[in-house]
């Protein structure tokens, strides 16, 4: 799950970005399961695929094409947040696939987040790749061509049902299933860098009296993981109120470098 075009890089870090604006409204509990949903069409159906990946083709058609396709069958956070997928620009059909990959993971990881769980499924990811590397006869059960997906999801069933999270289940399930080429523990080790990161970054609440362009959001975000050591995703906040400058809450710390801010801070000067 390495995407390593420069155009398609571009392209996951705004999905990312576009992700993370829906979850706050988003059916954390369908979420991830309708965007494997989506991934396992694009993977079965190629044609499919690189119709919504043709950079030569209006973006707004590719997201008519899927909107159609997949209308009333995935939640509509699913649905808008792949429309706006496949506006965007791929290297390659097989790194938009990758890209929906991705977007599946973090959003199993924003689930267990909001459970405020997302530790338990990093360690429940990396012990059943060790209890899979530790028992031969397992492993070759779950990755067996021969045997059906019904046996598989039994077996999955027996070993974890009400002793993982859901978020656990549902990705260990995936890669049961549907491995994508890659053996069951580098599936594993994927999926745990990716659930990984999002436990390891920080939240910034950004107020500004204007918007930000992506230029500015970037610089803010490098400036700001350099100076905490962590990855930091930007949640804006237009406020007028600010008059000029930017807030910038992480935590309990605030940088407040707008002039209604230092105007407060006089006030406050004055009063003592």
């Amino acid at each position: 799950m390495t995407i390593t075009g420069a155009v398609s890089r571009a392209s996951l870090a705004e999905a990312q970005e576009r992700l993370e604006a829906v979850l706050p409204s988003a059916d954390l509990g369908r979420l991830g399961a309708d965007l494997f949903a989506v991934l396992n069409l694009l993977d079965r159906e190629h044609g499919l695929r690189r119709a919504v990946s043709d950079p030569s083709r209006d973006g707004a058609d590719k997201a008519q094409l899927v909107q159609v396709l997949l209308e009333g069958k995935v939640s509509p956070a699913a649905l808008g947040l792949v429309a706006d997928v496949v506006r965007l620009k791929w290297s390659k059909p097989s790194e938009l696939s990758d890209g929906v990959e991705t977007l599946a993971v973090t959003a199993e990881a924003a689930r267990a987040e909001a459970d405020d769980r997302i530790d338990d499924l990093e360690d429940e990811l990396f012990r059943f790749s060790r209890v899979v590397e530790g028992d031969p006869a397992l492993r070759g059960a779950l990755t067996s061509p021969g045997l059906p997906d019904e046996r598989k999801t039994g077996l999955l069933g027996a070993l974890l049902d009400g002793k993982v999270t859901g978020s656990a289940y549902e990705l260990i399930t995936e890669l049961v299933l549907r491995p994508r080429g890659r053996s069951l523990e580098g599936g594993l080790a994927d999926y745990g860098k990716l659930v990984a990161r999002r436990r390891q970054r920080l939240v910034a609440l950004v107020r500004t009296p204007v918007e930000l362009s992506a230029d500015q959001r970037n610089r803010l975000a490098a400036v700001l993981a350099a100076a905490y050591g962590h990855q930091v995703h930007l949640n804006i906040e237009l406020d007028p109120s600010a008059i000029g400058g930017l807030s910038i809450q992480i935590g309990d710390e605030i940088i407040d470098g707008t002039i209604a801010g230092r105007l407060d801070d006089v006030r406050r000067r004055l009063a003592s």
